[in-house]
């Protein structure tokens, strides 16, 4: 590992990770597959899927990322895509179920657009604060959350990994700690009284305390505090049968 992707794990490992994790999954993928990014947003995962044949949607109406948006193949609701059942091998979303008023409703149109044995990659926060406001209406999902919802609309092989533990969630925390406490709209003869204090309680918070929650992660066995989970499962099949031998008609279902 490079001293700087060793920086991002320990000082930014919520979205390294993150980051980390979809090229991962994005390496399994077969050249030629069709992909859609789902709440693509910027657009970050782009490069990592350059093999296959890469589509973004999102509805492009957050304030704070106006101007940064990536090219957009379909600029429409997450829950309400248009284009036919079974368009795509892959469907990414990452950071986006917490954004949308009925994530049950993404859930399901994910299984529509996914082919059978489609691969759904996704990820959200367990806890978060206020962002990217006014549109966010949920702070985190469970594993309890994706087993049954994913269950229920089609999924199966469903594989749920924590963003590290409550060490690391801690450290996150911490580097937040200090922006808090000396808030950028402070006066300047306060920012100028306060200065040493403010150097001496950044180098604990944001750089001594991260790096010493890095080495205690290992203590952390269980997990279940954690910034978020990164979820990949698998449209099921369609189960066919045949109900006529005669005239050979078959019935197909999903299994759902």
């Amino acid at each position: 590992m490079s001293i700087s992707d060793k920086r991002k794990s320990i000082f930014g490992f919520n979205a390294y990770n993150r980051h980390q994790w979809i090229a991962e999954m994005a390496k399994t993928v077969p050249a030629g597959s069709d992909v859609l990014d789902a709440g693509a947003g910027t657009g970050p995962y782009r490069d990592f899927f350059s093999h296959c044949n890469y589509k973004t949607q999102d509805f492009c109406r957050t304030p704070s990322t106006m101007g940064r948006y990536t090219k957009m193949d379909y600029v429409c609701d997450i829950t309400n895509l248009p284009v036919p059942d079974e368009s795509f091998d892959v469907v990414i979303c990452s950071e986006v179920l917490e954004h949308v008023p009925e994530p049950i409703k993404v859930i399901k149109e994910f299984s529509r657009i996914l082919r059978q044995g489609g691969r759904l990659f996704l990820t959200a926060p367990l806890c978060c604060g206020i962002h990217q406001e006014p549109y966010i209406y949920y702070s985190g999902y469970t594993p309890f959350w994706y087993n049954r919802f994913l269950s229920e609309f089609g999924f199966e092989d469903i594989k749920i990994l924590p963003n590290c533990g409550f060490f690391k969630f801690y450290a996150q925390e911490s580097r937040r700690f200090v922006g808090y406490l000396f808030p950028k709209d402070t006066s300047c003869p306060r920012k100028i009284l306060t200065f040493p204090l403010k150097v001496i309680l950044g180098l604990w918070f944001r750089k001594i305390i991260p790096v010493m929650c890095h080495y205690l992660e290992r203590f952390d066995k269980e997990k279940s505090f954690t910034v978020g989970y990164f979820v990949e499962a698998s449209k099921k099949r369609f189960i066919c049968r045949i109900i006529d031998a005669k005239s050979k008609t078959h019935i197909c279902n999903s299994g759902f």
